[in-house]
């Protein structure tokens, strides 16, 4: 991986601990004190002496070198962040001590202190992944990125062997407490539904045994009728015979990880209709089944030149 791949990823890994943390933090049980233990550990012992070190001993100090100034300029906010960032660790590390070791009264200071830290780094993430990082990868030839990833090594190993997958758990560990495995958290399942519903895209979804499972716009007009009896059938009897073989070798494709998608387009009485299948999988690489995207795209055909926001009348 790159060098920007590996912090991004830091990142994203961190924001999802923030996430689960909030949401346990919001629950009416709140965290347990081996959560807050775990929690402090991370950001601790990952994100300020492993993740922010990788930046400032590798990435910050070899812009330096290129000539980005280290005072004012992206850089120097990136570098005050980090001492910010600090600070308010200080502050959030004995409180998480003290509610682990059994002072419950402690809860809402620490909650604060932590939505404090969170809040800082989520805009700091974003900082460096929209504006640092591209200015980086511009400055820096091959063979210097190539020692920025040596770097980062180096600074994980110097914090012991699996630093990075040791930390990496136990962010999953956090992530999994609170119920956060993706950005769904956050969606009622009436919201999400709708939302759904809402994409100029028909949605099917058969699962890793050939049953249907899911079709979205279940109340609006679909371009391929279909009633909630299609629930839980075999998808081999919503085909014609005489294409189910076709269907079938997709499927095996999907399996067997040898297709990551099959298309197809069809006149309807001059509309062009555009079918395709997707293989879902998780995150490990296991088959959970098949996806179907149906859309009438007769007017995207019909698109030139362009259109801008702008152009949109108020």
């Amino acid at each position: 991986m790159n060098w920007d791949e590996l912090l991004k990823r830091d990142h994203e890994v961190t924001e999802r601990v923030f996430a689960a943390m909030e949401k346990l933090f919001s629950s009416p049980a709140g965290p347990s004190a081996v959560q807050v233990g775990l929690l402090v550990d991370y950001l601790q012992g990952y994100v300020d002496q492993c993740h922010n070190q990788k930046e400032e001993l590798h990435l910050f100090s070899r812009l330096q070198q290129k000539g980005m100034p280290r005072h004012g300029g992206p850089l120097g906010v990136m570098l005050q962040e980090h001492e910010r960032a600090r600070e308010i660790l200080a502050r959030l590390v004995p409180l998480g001590s003290a509610f682990a070791a059994g002072d419950s009264g402690k809860l809402p200071e620490l909650h604060a202190v932590f939505a404090e830290y969170a809040a800082l780094c989520k805009d700091h993430f974003w900082k460096e992944n929209d504006i640092l990082y591209p200015m980086a990868l511009r400055m820096l030839s091959e063979s210097e990125a190539a020692e920025v990833v040596k770097g980062i090594e180096e600074v994980e190993a110097a914090l012991g062997a699996g630093t990075r997958a040791r930390y990496y758990r136990i962010a999953e560990e956090l992530i999994d407490q609170g119920e956060l495995r993706d950005l769904s958290f956050g969606l009622d399942r009436d919201v999400l539904a709708a939302i759904l519903n809402a994409l100029p895209v028909e949605l099917s979804f058969i699962d890793h045994e050939d049953r249907v499972r899911y079709f979205s716009h279940e109340h609006g007009h679909k371009i391929f009728g279909r009633t909630r009896g299609a629930i839980g059938t075999s998808v081999q009897n919503c085909h014609p015979p005489k294409s189910l073989h076709l269907v079938n070798q997709i499927l095996a494709d999907f399996k067997a990880g040898v297709r990551e998608v099959a298309e197809f387009w069809i006149d309807m009485g001059g509309r062009i209709v555009h079918i395709r299948y997707w293989p879902v999988r998780s995150e490990d690489g296991r088959y959970l089944g098949t996806l179907e995207t149906v859309q009438d795209v007769s007017a995207i055909q019909k698109l030139a030149g362009e259109k801008r926001l702008l152009d949109v009348p108020a």
